[in-house]
């Protein structure tokens, strides 16, 4: 179970976490979680490429570490990264210490001031010690939808009609680079690429301070 659009009271629970990027230029922020993957990150960054448009990438440490050379691909064509812990825990069933000597473990392969909590789930506690210690990252990025990528029931044309139907300017959008979701992935991500340019929007990376 999970909501392709954030709806405000779950924004409202986690005030101090980053779900859109305000502004009025026609802008969306693609995101890319749980890679690097040797065939589904490449491909991602090809799609990219054709369009001049920047994303980022919030990265496995575990991943980094087995793939180097993709992670410095993706800082080299000028998209952010960001810390997704080292192993994907989840921070609904981990308790704060261990969580942030996760979060601290990957930061040894990825130099980033950005976290996204995998699948979202993460306690307050959590979060005011992310925000707290200065040695890891301070800026909690959510999302305002997700394309259901991950989901096997859902088929790659409702996955970028989930994108193409909730995506506004400012929208944080949530795709994955790994194996359970390429298959989605490789039909979505182009047909959304497509749709939104030819709208007049372009892509950027959120900002890493």
């Amino acid at each position: 179970m999970y909501l392709v659009k954030t709806p405000f009271w779950l924004r409202a629970f986690y005030p101090s976490c980053t779900w859109k990027i305000p502004g009025t230029e026609k802008v969306i922020y693609l995101s890319f979680d749980d890679g690097p993957h040797t065939e589904a990150t490449p491909f991602v960054l090809a799609e990219l490429k054709k369009y001049n448009a920047k994303a980022s990438f919030f990265c496995i440490g575990k991943n980094v570490a087995a793939h180097q050379n993709l992670y410095a691909q993706i800082i080299q064509e000028g998209h952010t990264v960001g810390n997704h812990t080292y192993d994907h825990v989840n921070g609904w069933k981990t308790d704060t210490a261990h969580y942030i000597q996760n979060i601290e473990q990957a930061g040894k392969y990825i130099q980033s001031n950005l976290f996204r909590p995998p699948y979202g789930r993460i306690t307050n506690a959590q979060i005011k010690k992310i925000k707290a210690d200065k040695t890891i990252a301070q800026e909690i990025i959510m999302w305002d939808l997700l394309s259901g990528d991950f989901d096997l029931t859902l088929s790659p044309e409702a996955c970028a009609k989930n994108v193409i139907k909730n995506t506004r300017a400012g929208s944080i959008v949530v795709f994955h680079d790994s194996a359970k979701a390429f298959e989605r992935l490789k039909v979505a991500l182009p047909a959304v690429l497509a749709h939104f340019s030819n709208l007049g929007y372009s892509f950027k990376a959120i900002a890493s301070k």
